[in-house]
């Protein structure tokens, strides 16, 4: 069975810096994306960052150029590298992996995923 398992999450000010963990198990096979989505109360969960079946990264434009998304194969982690957080970014963030093959928009559609982890809260205070 398949597990996402996130952590890294807290409070920190505007400006400051998280780094977000997801350590992946169960899979019979490496899944053909993953990323992370978020999701802020009363909103739409939405992409942030994902790699696409291509290996390439994908990121939301709200969060170009302040995150960055790494993954570490060995230890079966993806990391979401996040800096210069604003007040915004304020929201539970999740783990997802997906057996579909997916490029480019459809990679960050959260319809897309079948596999998601229990989420981490993200609270940036200004």
């Amino acid at each position: 069975q398949v597990q996402l398992v996130e952590s890294g999450g807290g409070s920190v000010q505007a400006g400051g810096s998280l780094r977000l963990s997801c350590v992946a198990s169960g899979y019979k096979r490496n899944p053909d994306a993953m990323g992370w989505f978020r999701q802020a109360p009363g909103k739409e969960r939405e992409g942030v960052a994902v790699i696409d079946s291509m290996r390439n990264t994908v990121y939301a434009d709200s969060v170009q150029g302040r995150f960055t998304l790494s993954k570490d194969i060995a230890k079966n982690t993806l990391y979401l590298q996040m800096n210069s957080l604003k007040p915004e970014d304020t929201s539970v963030y999740y783990c997802a992996a997906s057996d579909r093959s997916l490029r480019g928009v459809d990679a960050i559609t959260k319809a897309n995923y079948n596999y998601w982890g229990q989420g981490t809260q993200v609270t940036v205070s200004s």
